[in-house]
């Protein structure tokens, strides 16, 4: 005798492969929601792996916390960098000067190619608790003592430098002297700041690589005329990026009303809320092959419950109530919802470990390069399995599958046996 309730009995049998429409009809629906969930899967997990790559990228190189003061500047720096460093959710604390500059090129005897960088002025020392900056030197060596500078990898492709060149710089001071010079038409020359290349940086993100250039924190106040104890701000680093809100509060509480933090989300939203839009769009696209698979199960049960109308007649002469024969077909819909769901899982996560072979196979296939390292700087695809991600997943297709199967189960449930055996 089977331990199991008969309407789970015969859900399972009635299911069983047999070599008719139904069948094939039921098979298609299983496969459906197989490939739904697998689906989904991979592409929310690709793009959660896309999404934690770039940030790790961008704060690589920004920091999580920025702290700024009204006015302009942050003055007496090294006492609210102690102030910042006592909270315990912070990591490290470093100072920061930042503005544009105009660099004309080398290369051309006109000086026809202009490049307008931001100049970042840091601490060499305090640089590194913050920043991936230290340890992404490709070329030369992380030294930005006294008049020389650090520059990326893009930015050196493009301007055509290497280490060891010179390169001239225009801080907004300079060409302010140059304006007024031209409008009091002296005739006096304004020189730019003459800086040696040390080293040449990659710290993964073109847009970094592209319009930075690094100089010491000295250097950098002295081309923008700030006192020797101020800056533009303070770059902090926590623990846990995901409590820069609560962290900012806490700091403003002890820093006071004349003191303003901006948070990493704050800096790039444009970039950031992209990546999340994508990703919760990317879900009710692909949702949509779960509504077909539902579809499936719907037309496998109604064909089903019209092909058992004599044995639905039979149960409910023999006493089995609504209930019984509603919870005997929503079985099936039941079964055909975990074999899919699981199913599906199981080729997700059989799909993410192979991923990059597929990848490198598919460019083989195809001669193309499907993920581009030029433009996305990165060589293997990226992929996050999140816990609650999957769990929405196949619980929203498993709960598909159910409702699907509520309809004709009411259906059948509804039949009466005078009826259901009328033309037997």
């Amino acid at each position: 005798m089977s331990r199991l309730p008969f309407e789970a009995f015969l859900a399972l049998r009635y299911l069983r492969p047999r070599r008719t429409f139904v069948s094939v009809i039921t098979l298609i629906s299983i496969v459906g929601v197989m490939l739904g969930v697998a689906v989904l899967i991979v592409v929310i997990a690709v793009m959660s792996g896309f999404d934690q790559e770039w940030r790790t990228r961008i704060l690589g190189f920004n920091a999580h916390l920025k702290v700024f003061q009204q006015g302009g500047f942050v003055r007496d720096y090294p006492k609210v960098m102690k102030t910042v460093s006592m909270n315990s959710r912070v990591k490290g604390v470093a100072p920061f000067v930042v503005g544009p500059v105009l660099v004309p090129s080398t290369s051309d005897e006109d000086n026809s190619h202009f490049a307008v960088p931001a100049l970042l002025g840091i601490d060499p020392v305090a640089q590194a608790t913050v920043s991936v900056l230290p340890k992404s030197i490709q070329a030369g060596t992380f030294d930005v003592s006294f008049n020389r500078v650090l520059i990326g990898s893009e930015f050196a492709a493009n301007m055509g430098l290497h280490v060891d060149d010179r390169l001239n710089v225009y801080s907004p001071t300079t060409v302010g002297q140059l304006k007024k010079a031209r409008d009091d038409k002296e005739a006096r020359a304004i020189l730019p700041e003459e800086l040696k290349v040390s080293g040449i940086f990659d710290v993964g993100y073109n847009e970094f690589n592209a319009n930075f250039i690094v100089v010491s924190v000295e250097k950098a106040q002295e081309m923008y005329q700030l006192p020797e104890d101020a800056v533009h701000g303070l770059q902090v680093m926590l623990t846990d990026p995901f409590q820069a809100n609560l962290a900012r509060k806490e700091m403003l509480a002890v820093l006071g009303p004349n003191y303003f933090i901006k948070t990493w989300p704050e800096e790039r939203p444009e970039l950031f809320n992209a990546l999340k839009t994508e990703k919760n769009m990317m879900f009710f696209l692909l949702f949509f092959i779960m509504i077909v698979a539902a579809f499936g199960i719907v037309n496998s049960q109604i064909t089903f419950v019209v092909q058992k109308t004599r044995e639905i007649g039979i149960l409910k002469a023999l006493g089995s109530n609504n209930r019984q024969i509603l919870a005997l077909f929503l079985s099936q819909s039941v079964v055909v919802g975990v074999l899919g769901v699981g199913c599906g899982y199981g080729l997700a996560m059989l799909a993410l470990t192979y991923r990059n072979e597929f990848l490198r196979f598919m460019n083989n296939v195809t001669g193309y390069e499907l993920l581009p390292a030029a433009i996305y700087q990165i060589y293997e695809l990226p992929a996050v399995i999140e816990a609650m991600d999957v769990s929405i997943i196949c619980g929203t297709a498993f709960i598909t599958c159910v409702l699907a199967g509520i309809f004709p189960a009411w259906k059948a449930s509804r039949l009466q046996p005078v009826e259901a055996l009328r033309h037997e």
